[in-house]
């Protein structure tokens, strides 16, 4: 495992899930080298898909952006080192869709 403490920069995560999560970026750790990212964030997306239900996403490195959309209260970006990890649910693609109809509906009422 890498060495020093693990520091959220954002979440809307419950307590428990943020645990969860750097328990088992800790995990992964000890599995896997610093330099295996994908298995990593491989490892720690199923195991939030076996705990949580499916459709989590799993981004690990040590240099990139993103711009996402989450569910509510599924969202966890964090580091430990060097290492970033950001965790996170996909809105549903219905619910989306509902957004968007929604949207349209009162654009065309307008």
């Amino acid at each position: 495992m890498l060495e020093g403490k693990a520091v959220i920069g954002e979440t809307d995560m419950l307590q428990t899930m943020q645990q969860n999560a750097l328990d088992l970026a800790s995990k992964a750790l000890d599995f896997f080298d610093v330099t295996e990212a994908i298995e990593i964030a491989r490892f720690i997306k199923k195991e939030f898909d076996r705990m949580h239900g499916p459709g989590w996403q799993c981004i690990v490195g040590t240099d990139f952006g993103s711009f996402v959309t989450h569910c509510c209260g599924c969202f966890i970006y964090f580091c430990i080192g060097s290492l970033a990890i950001l965790l996170f649910r996909g809105s549903a693609d219905q619910e989306a869709k509902e957004n968007h109809f929604s949207a349209a509906l009162e654009a065309a009422r307008a």
